[in-house]
């Protein structure tokens, strides 16, 4: 599937921005700002919207092989870097080898789901009655340490979100976690007080040992790019 990509800036650094779960492009806005604001004219942003987010289309399925090879077909290979934030993350973690950026950066990426996969448990989570609004309602909260605006672009997003999404999309994270794996291009993964949700110790010390480069963020949650925008564009500038 091609996706909608937005476009801003155009300067001669390019990087493609990758929102995470009932996200969408809307909500880099911030983190764009403060790019052209700490140094302007330097960056392209491209900014796509994942299969059932934000203007690009729904679908039948939803699957991490299938997120992935939509980014490689929308887009072009050779970008200075890559960035994906959480479900971002994990999307690009499958498709950094075909897309050849000269870095990879990962923000609180997901790397494992802590959902149950096997057994008898797994068997009776997935069926739950309800479940899925249950997952929506929860994806879909917002945080006033965001701002307004940003509470007002996220909920916009999830207006175009696919409900259906949800549960497939965990659920295929859950089953196919991230092996650690010497990285495909030079990769950087960037944790916040959060991170060891979706990249525990004892991954985060597999990743260390296969080359990954490690950064912490501390004093911010999961959404680093709404709560902290300019720290998070000077961690990435630091990195280009």
């Amino acid at each position: 599937m091609h996706l909608a990509v937005t476009t801003e800036g155009d300067g001669p650094v390019r990087v493609a921005l990758v929102h995470g779960v009932v996200g969408s492009s809307l909500g880099w806005h911030d983190l764009v700002a403060a790019a052209e604001a700490a140094e302007p004219g330097r960056c392209t942003f491209l900014l796509p919207d994942l299969r059932g987010h934000g203007a690009s289309a729904r679908a039948d399925r939803y699957r991490m092989t299938d997120f992935a090879s939509d980014l490689v077909e929308t887009l072009p290979t050779g970008l200075d870097c890559v960035v994906g934030h959480s479900l971002g993350g994990r999307v690009l973690a499958d498709a950094v080898a075909a897309l050849q950026p000269e870095r990879a950066v990962y923000l609180d990426p997901g790397f494992t789901v802590g959902l149950p996969t096997t057994g008898p448990a797994a068997a009776l989570f997935w069926h739950l009655p309800g479940l899925g609004p249950v997952l929506n309602r929860l994806y879909r909260q917002t945080d006033r340490r965001w701002g307004a605006d940003n509470r007002a672009r996220a909920r916009a997003g999830h207006r175009r979100f696919d409900s259906a999404a949800l549960l497939p999309v965990l659920r295929d994270a859950a089953e196919h976690p991230v092996v650690p794996a010497p990285p495909a291009v030079p990769s950087t993964v960037v944790l916040t007080d959060d991170g060891f949700r979706v990249v525990p110790d004892a991954l985060l010390a597999a990743l260390t040992d296969a080359g990954w480069d490690v950064r912490r963020l501390p004093g911010v949650r999961h959404d680093l790019h709404l709560q902290a925008p300019e720290r998070t564009y000077e961690l990435i500038r630091d990195l280009l």
